[in-house]
Order: C-alpha cells, then structure tokens, then sequence
C-alpha cells in the first residue's frame, strides 16, 4: 500500500491507474476510522476497482468553534487498518498543499444542502462540496463511496457530481451500527460512559417513527413530535431538530410517503450527533 502526501505526486500516480485502463474507487474520509469506514472499504472492493482512502481533516467545514482542533487523527492506526483491508493508496495531504493561502474558488450546492446541517452549520457544505471536487479532480475515480449516515451529504455529493459533470458514479452505503442501535460514528469517542448510555435515544426515536408510520401514520408533524418525545426521555440529551423531509431534495413534507427521511440531531453532553432513516 502507498501512502501520499503530496497533492502532485496523487495526481501523477492517479494519472498512471487512468493510462492502465484500471477503475479507482475512491473512499473519502477524515480518519479515525472504524467498521463504518471498512463497509465502506468493502464496498469500494467490490465495484472491482483499485481502492484508494483519502484521510484528511478538512478545515474548511469546521466553523471556529466547532471540533477541528481536537478532531481524532490516529493515522497509524488508521493506515494499518487500511493495509488491512486491501486499500492501494492513501492520500493524506497537508491542508497547505490542498488549500492555496489565497485561495477564493469555492463549490457550492444551493438547493438540499439549504436546511437542517446547512442551517445549523452555514460554513459545512461548501466545505465538503469543494473539497470533494478537489479530491475528485485529484484522484479522477470512476466510483466513490459515501456512508447513509450523513444522509443529507450524500443528497449534497450526488447533486454536485451530477451538475458539474465528473462522471462519478456515487455508492451510498447503509449506516453502520452498534449492536443497541448506536450509528458508528467517529466522534462517538467524545462520549463519556453516561452518555454513551443515553445516546441510543437517537435510533429509538427513529424506530418510533418507523414504527408509527408503518401504522400508517403519515402525519409529519406527528411523527416528528414523536421523535422529539423520545429524545427528551435521555436526561444529557438536547435535541437540535427531529425532521421529515423529502427523500431526494430534503424538503419539508407535511405528508410522509415511502422513500421519505426522518433525520435528527442532538447533543448529548457536548457532542453533537446526527442519524436518519430512511422510512
């Protein structure tokens, strides 16, 4: 397995794989891996492409005072897993050499990135946006793949690689979990052993929501009050939003049919997490 930190040496060595006529599937990360990060390895795998894990903590969709300082960076850890599960390449560069000091280009996507995480965290997207198309003029994959956790992401990658025209095929991959319900989720190591307890109160509301709309209920006032209940059950936990939306554009519904979401965000202590389900 190679690892590169250097953005011209990626292009060179992504340059060469394209000349081969090989496919590369591209898995883009900012560390601290886990077995949410390996599905999405396995998926990569399995579109029988060469594999390549960008690990890089991007700075750009980090507001001041959000986590970027202390994010966890176990690079060792995470190269060794990557070794493990067959990945080609890493590419880890400095933000120096994928951000320009001057730098006055930025992607964004105006329609589903709007609510919910765009509201909350305006800087978020047209951070992830620009530097997934950095990775992607980088690395030129034909796939790339992308976790269902982030649901409203995902919505973003697809509109952005569909409008700008890369040619990407985008994989979504279904959530990983614990074996109580808990999304895998890199900042669930911030979580001290009370409110790791508590957390499992994000997927119970989302199963109460499964629940009562295969009841039929289809209410999605009802069935986000419902949420929000459940959440305040947990004594550490403070809900951000508990929402349906459309499946596609993320907007908001006051009917709720198959293929629509139900997403929430809470804090629990400090940490901030996210989940969603699909209905």
């Amino acid at each position: 397995m190679d690892v590169i930190r250097n953005v011209r040496q990626m292009q060179d060595a992504a340059a060469v794989v394209k000349r081969s006529g090989r496919r590369t599937a591209l898995v883009p990360t900012m560390g601290a891996l886990h077995e949410g990060h390996v599905a999405l390895i396995r998926a990569a795998h399995a579109k029988g492409a060469a594999v390549a894990v960008s690990i890089f903590v991007n700075p750009a969709q980090f507001a001041p005072h959000e986590d970027f300082k202390r994010y966890p960076r176990p690079f060792e850890a995470d190269t060794a897993l990557c070794e493990r599960e067959g990945v080609a390449v890493v590419f880890a560069p400095a933000a120096e050499d994928v951000y320009a000091l001057n730098a006055s280009t930025w992607v964004e996507e105006t329609i589903v990135a709007k609510r919910l995480e765009g509201e909350r965290r305006p800087q978020f997207f047209r951070g992830v946006c620009t530097v997934v198309a950095k990775l992607f003029a980088i690395l030129q994959p034909d796939v790339a793949v992308f976790g269902m956790k982030d649901y409203q992401q995902l919505k973003v990658v697809q509109r952005l690689a569909r409008d700008l025209c890369f040619g990407v095929e985008i994989v979504p991959v279904p959530t990983v979990r614990e074996a109580d319900g808990l999304a895998l989720s890199s900042r669930n190591q911030y979580l001290d052993e009370s409110e790791r307890a508590q957390a499992t109160v994000i997927f119970k509301a989302l199963r109460v929501a499964q629940s009562m709309f295969n009841a039929g209920e289809n209410n999605a006032h009802q069935l986000a009050t419902a949420m929000m209940r459940t959440v305040e059950i947990a004594p550490t936990a403070r809900l951000d939003y508990a929402e349906l939306a459309g499946g596609e554009t993320l907007e908001p519904i006051t009917e709720v049919k198959r293929g629509d979401v139900a997403l929430i965000a809470a804090y629990l202590g400090k940490t901030r997490l996210i989940d969603n389900l699909v209905l």
